[in-house]
Formats: structure tokens, sequence, C-alpha cells
């Protein structure tokens, strides 16, 4: 049997990716190999180029290809909103839906003390920088409702004052059932109620 190294190395590191394991990342290696033309070439181009090319944004934390983030770059965008977010994925799934139109700023992290994260660790300090300097009128925090998220939360609104400071609302998701919903969800769901 010809020698198979190369392809276990493959299977190996696309198996550390989230959400596949070994058999997946077997079953999705086998895929590649079958159709190398449409699908594993590109791929493996695709790859090399984020690889070199991918940093992060210099401004707000964002991935692009860029120093400054086209969302950063752009004009439309300073509008003087500022949404806070924990990581790019919270940011990219933020802009799937359209709704923000203003800037962003990721954290990199929220604050725990279990794991020695203190607030020189995260982009604290360059977001109140940023606040200093780009005519921010409101701070939206889109960060999770953890115990860490809401720490972080509170840090941050108390070292921003005179600026109006947001959070996203909390409760039962659009399509939800009571039945399904934990205490927690169900509390801040009725703290947060408005009215119709």
């Amino acid at each position: 049997m010809s020698d198979t190294r190369d392809i276990e190395l493959l299977i190996d590191l696309m198996a550390r990716l989230p959400g596949l394991g070994p058999r997946s990342a077997r079953r999705a290696v086998l895929h590649l190999i079958k159709k190398r033309g449409q699908v594993l070439l590109p791929l493996a181009d695709a790859m090399h180029r984020v690889g070199t090319s991918a940093r992060e944004c210099l401004n707000c934390g964002n991935i692009s290809t860029r120093d400054i983030c086209p969302i950063c770059d752009s004009e439309k965008r300073g509008n003087g909103q500022i949404c806070v977010v924990e990581d790019v994925a919270d940011l990219w799934a933020m802009e799937r839906s359209g709704v923000f139109q203003g800037r962003y700023h990721v954290l990199g992290g929220t604050l725990s003390a279990l794991d020695a994260v203190g607030p020189e660790d995260l982009r604290i300090p360059r977001l109140i920088d940023r606040i200093a300097t780009e005519n921010v009128t409101e701070v939206i925090l889109a960060l999770g409702a953890t115990v860490d998220g809401q720490t972080t939360a509170h840090y941050i609104a108390d070292r921003l004052p005179g600026i109006t400071v947001t959070s996203l609302a909390q409760g039962v998701p659009v399509g939800g059932e009571l039945d399904y919903l934990d205490d927690g969800t169900i509390t801040a769901a009725l703290r947060a109620r408005r009215a119709l």
C-alpha cells in the first residue's frame, strides 16, 4: 500500500476544527480528494491566500486583509455608534442581520477572574481611546448573558461617563416557547418587558 502520511496529516488537521471529529474529518478529506479539481485545489489556494494576508484591523479587531477593515474605513458607518462584541464571530453574526449600521469593537474575550483575564488583556483600553477620538455618542454592549459577559459589560459602562451605554435585549427568543426556557432567560425576559 502506498504511503498515506500526508492524507492522515490532513485528516488530523481537519479533525482539530470546531465541529469536526475524526470521523467527520475523514469524510471531508475523502470528499475533497474525490473533488480535487473543483474543491480541494481551490480551497488550498484560498487557504494559502488568507493565511498570508488576513490580519486584525488595527482599529476594531475585525479580520480583514487590510490594516483598517472596510467597516472602520466606511464614512457611512461613522454614525457615532460602536457595538462592542466579544469575538469576531459575534461581529460577523451582527453583520449577517444587516440591521446595525455603525462601527464595531472586538474585545477579544471577556473579563474572567478564574482565567486571570483582566482589562489589559482585552481591547478595553483601545475602546476607551476610540471613544475619545471618534465622536462616539452611543456604545452598544453586545456581550453574552454569562457572568463574565455581564461583568465585562458593567466594567466598560463604569468607564464611560457621559456616553450613552446600552445593551442588547435579553429574554424569550423569536419562536421560543416558555416551557423550553431556563429560569434565567424567563427572568431576563420578564425584567426587560415593554408596553405593546
